[in-house]
């Protein structure tokens, strides 16, 4: 091979070498949660310890979070590409934000029905919604029980309640100590942290919301406006690998929370898979989820929902359904047949 041939040889192979370690290269995503790395964090950590973000050409990264509104405005900064964050708590940002310049949008339903509930104890002598009437209720100002606690009591004819706030961790406590006669927040959150406080699940009473009229949305993933505008194939290959990793997660519960104790050392293995089975039973795989089907929403149900937090938050602005979903991106029907099988 004389000089020129083997220089455009070399050429030649380097440009495909740069083509090659181009392709293989990974689009990096920050990925806010909700909340702490608890049982439902198995949803998103099966599908990163599995490596099915990996295979997708992604390199995601899954941060614990301190709730949907922080989840919302950390994703609206810029500062995380995608999240998962409370319809509700997206609804009540664009509504309240409608000169943001990032306002993000969801783009999967996976709390087809919003896991709220009111919760007493049997010794309260409370029995149904009505029984909340001029009683004191108790719920860190952020909760997402508490904000659409408006519309729980329209639908049941509840009035005359007052509001004790705290901190995330003294909810419970307060409720076990007879400090409030009730309390809102996720079931399968403060059901378990009342047993960790010496209380039996068989004297709590449990109003979950989606059965006393409330049909409100849950979780969904949220999305930047800068990555569905720049990126929405990637959008589109996170939500299909993610929705690969939530089906395997949701048959084996016990096993993927293998998943989140490696990234939080000292979680008690045995509650987390009770917490992360009970929000596939009540939020997840729930009866709406099923019709409705996975991942997906009903026009007008998010409608319905969208006048009820505009009502309910006293927001600034009416919220515009079509402003916070996106359909767009979803995996074909196969691809979002996770649900397990009910039993």
């Amino acid at each position: 091979m004389n000089k020129r041939n083997f220089l455009q040889a070399s050429v030649l192979s380097a440009a495909l070498l740069l083509a090659a370690t181009a392709s293989a290269q990974s689009t990096p995503i920050k990925f806010q949660l909700d909340w702490r790395f608890e049982g439902p964090a198995a949803l998103f950590l099966t599908p990163a310890a599995k490596g099915y973000y990996k295979d997708a050409k992604l390199d995601v990264s899954i941060d614990a979070g301190n709730g949907s509104g922080a989840a919302v405005t950390r994703v609206a900064s810029g500062a995380y590409d995608m999240g998962f964050a409370d319809l509700a708590a997206l609804m009540e940002f664009h509504a309240n934000n409608p000169d943001a310049p990032n306002k993000p949008v969801a783009v999967m339903m996976v709390y087809n029905n919003t896991p709220a509930s009111v919760m007493a104890l049997k010794k309260s002598g409370i029995k149904s919604p009505k029984d909340l009437n001029g009683k004191k209720l108790g719920a860190p100002v952020f909760d997402a029980g508490r904000k659409a606690f408006p519309v729980f009591a329209k639908a049941n004819g509840i009035s005359g309640f007052q509001w004790t706030s705290m901190d995330p961790p003294l909810r419970e406590t307060m409720l076990a100590r007879g400090d409030v006669d009730a309390i809102t927040g996720f079931t399968f959150t403060s059901v378990l942290n009342l047993e960790a406080r010496g209380v039996k699940a068989a004297d709590v009473v449990v109003m979950p919301y989606p059965d006393f009229g409330v049909k409100l949305y849950g979780n969904a993933i949220i999305a930047s406006p800068k990555l569905i505008k720049e990126h929405p194939e990637v959008i589109k290959a996170f939500l299909v690998a993610t929705a690969k990793g939530m089906k395997d997660a949701m048959a084996k519960p016990a096993e993927s929370i293998e998943f989140v104790k490696q990234r939080d050392g000292i979680i008690n293995v045995e509650l987390e898979t009770r917490r992360f089975q009970m929000a596939i039973d009540s939020a997840i795989n729930s009866p709406d989820a099923r019709a409705e089907g996975f991942g997906q929403v009903k026009g007008p149900r998010l409608a319905l929902m969208a006048s009820q937090v505009s009502d309910a938050f006293a927001t600034k602005t009416r919220v515009s359904a079509d402003a916070v979903w996106n359909g767009s991106f979803l995996p074909t029907a196969a691809e979002l047949n996770v649900l397990p099988a009910k039993k």
